[in-house]
This record gives structure tokens, C-alpha cells and sequence, in this order.
């Protein structure tokens, strides 16, 4: 879905609901770093505002120099099929610009170079579906997108990226800050990928589209945030923020696309999917500030299942607080329930 259009971010963010939140997931999700086996590959830690905490970035034209050496890592790249190309079990990247990456040179690669936005894709969506993976989908529960998922980077020279349900294709866009620099704007779009998966066409209504959006925003950071615990990577940025990186060419310092802990409610709408979106993401800020990281994500992603495409909030918070119900009993349910009534979502039950 398009999303370039800069909105107006709220200056009144939850600083205590965002430290809680810190504490919740960090407790759910860190473990020991990860060590660095299989082919090798050079990835931003998630963005290079993020990790740096440096707000006066600049994207410079794609020039090499204008992110300091310290904003990246060194991963391995899973789950190849052995062709030697960034083609694999969860992901293929199909580029129209520049040469296609090498696996045998992705340890080399940087920003300047068409080939690392490539490498950047193929690591950050396989990322998030193990996430996924991780949380049971595919095993005990239902897989969710758990397919080779196609990928192209910087179409048709636009600053926009969006995920096309027709041939089921995420495409990654240009201009200013690249869009797949951002590991939260790459996770973004695997979100839309995500909900296509578990329900063909979804999004055909202002409402289920604001819940596509909303669930991209949240399925970016909480994606980033597992990455930053797993391979102990700094976080230097309010962990709501969402795409610092990328949208340092529209936004003011902090820079941030959207937030997930907004203060709207419903009455706040406005019709526009993005801005109300931030909505339903505060919702599932606050159950997983509630419940913890795993337990959150579980049941937000598994209650997706039951959305129909048209779905209205009402209808998809009450199938939310059910899920809950049915994995984990009253308590969680009760906090979800509280999360979407915090939210002034009418017809919550």
C-alpha cells in the first residue's frame, strides 16, 4: 500500500507505556546473540537512525559515507536454496534495478550499491517469517504466509512500496531514503503479504484497510525489536517510532513515519488508511504491553484468520478478544478487550 504521504505525528507520545513495552518484549524475546554461520551478508541494524541514534542523517544520494560503518552487521543469510543467488524458502528477490546480488559478495556490499537494498529484502522478510515461525505459525498453528514470497526492489523509480495481492508481490520503491534501507519499511509490506495470506483480498473496506496498516506498522516494529534482542543490536530510538531512517527526507527530527502509541481513539478517523491505522496499532501496542511480546503476537496473528476482507474494527476486536479467550483463557482476554475499549472501538464485547 502506498504510503509516502507524511502525517501529522502526535507530540504527545507515551513515554511510559513505550518503557513498559521495552520491558515486556525484552523479556519475552532476548537471548543470546546469534553467531554469524552460513554465507555471510552486511545488513543495517534494522535502520542506522535507530542504532545510532543519530537524528541529523541524511540519505546524501545514496552516498556510502553518509551512514557511519557502526550501523552495520554482519548476519548470516538462512534458508538459501543453494543457487547463488538471494533466492530461498521464505523469500525470492527479483530486482529491476541493478545487477542481481551475488550471495558469495553480499558481505561487501553497501548502501551505495543496488545490490545491498537486495540483500536487506531477502534477510528482513526471511526474518520475519521466522518470527512467525517462531510463534508457532506453520507448526502448531496455522502457517501464515509461509511461502517463497516473491520480492522486487526500487520500481519504476517511485518513492513508494506496496504489496500487489494480484500476483502477490511485494515491490520496493525509490527516492530520498531507498525503501528497502529500512528494515521496518521492508517488514511493513510482508505485513500486507501476511494478511493477504491469511485472508485472500483483505483490506476491501476503510476500516480493514486501517487494520492493514496498523498490523504492518506493528508487525515491523515488534519484528525489529526481536532482531535487536536476538543479535544484542543497540536500540537508540523510542521503539514506537515506526521507519526512522526512511522518512528522514518528509519528517521532523525525531524522525518517524508513524507511531504505534498514539493517544487516538475512533472519533479521531479521518478516512485515510494510514492515519487511522495508528488506532489499531496503539490496540496491539497496549495488549502487548499487557501480555508480553509472545503471547501478544500469537494471538493478534492467529485471531487474523478470522477477519473477513471487509472486516470493521468492532468485528475484528471482538474476534481478537475471543482468540485470546479461546488460547489463553479470561485474563488475556480481558486485557485485549481493555486495549480496543481504550481505543473507543464501539461494539467491543
Amino acid at each position: 500500500m502506498a504510503h509516502r504521504t507524511p502525517r501529522g505525528l502526535l507530540a504527545g507520545a507515551t513515554a511510559t507505556v513505550a518503557l513498559l513495552m521495552t520491558a515486556a518484549s525484552a523479556s519475552a524475546t532476548t537471548t543470546a546473540p546469534v553467531p554469524v554461520l552460513g554465507p555471510q551478508a552486511r545488513v543495517f541494524m534494522v535502520n542506522p537512525v535507530q542504532s545510532s541514534g543519530d537524528q541529523t542523517l541524511t540519505d546524501a544520494k545514496d552516498a556510502a559515507d553518509a551512514v557511519p560503518a557502526s550501523a552495520y552487521a554482519t548476519v548470516a543469510l538462512r534458508n538459501l536454496d543453494g543457487s547463488g543467488g538471494l533466492s530461498g524458502r521464505w523469500v525470492s528477490v527479483r530486482s529491476d534495478t541493478g545487477a542481481s546480488a551475488r550471495v558469495a559478495d553480499a558481505a561487501s556490499y553497501n548502501r551505495h550499491d543496488d545490490q545491498f537494498e537486495q540483500v536487506m529484502a531477502y534477510f528482513w522478510v526471511n526474518e520475519a517469517q521466522e518470527y512467525l515461525q517462531g510463534l508457532g505459525f506453520g507448526s502448531e498453528l496455522p502457517g501464515a504466509n509461509d511461502r517463497v514470497q516473491p520480492v522486487r526492489i526500487n520500481q519504476y523509480g517511485a518513492d513508494n512500496s506496496f504489496f500487489s495481492d494480484k500476483k502477490a508481490e511485494i515491490r520496493y520503491g525509490k527516492g530520498g531514503v531507498d525503501d528497502a534501507e529500512d528494515a521496518e519499511v521492508i517488514v511493513h509490506e510482508y505485513g500486507h503479504a501476511v494478511h493477504n495470506a491469511q485472508v485472500p483480498g483483505f483490506g476491501t473496506s476503510p476500516e480493514a484497510g486501517s487494520i492493514g496498516e496498523a498490523f504492518g506498522d506493528y508487525l515491523a516494529v515488534t519484528v525489529g525489536e526481536h532482531a535487536a534482542a536476538r543479535y544484542g543490536w543497540p536500540m537508540k530510538t523510542d521503539v514506537a517510532c515506526v521507519a526512522d531512517w526512511d522518512s528522514v527526507m518528509y519528517s521532523d527530527a525525531p524522525h518517524c513515519l508513524r507511531r504505534i502509541d498514539s493517544d487516538k481513539t475512533y472519533a479521531d478517523r479521518v478516512g485515510e488508511v494510514h492515519a487511522d491505522g495508528e488506532i489499531w496499532s496503539r490496540a496491539l501496542f497496549d495488549i502487548r504491553t499487557a501480555l508480553g511480546a509472545r503471547v501478544a503476537d500469537r494471538i493478534i496473528v492467529d485471531a487474523q484468520f478470522g477477519f473477513a476482507p471487509d472486516t470493521s474494527f468492532a468485528a475484528a476486536a471482538n474476534t481478537t478478544v475471543a482468540t485470546a479467550q479461546q488460547m489463553y483463557g479470561k485474563s488475556a482476554a480481558d486485557a485485549v478487550r481493555a486495549a480496543f475499549r481504550a481505543r473507543g472501538i464501539p461494539g467491543v464485547a
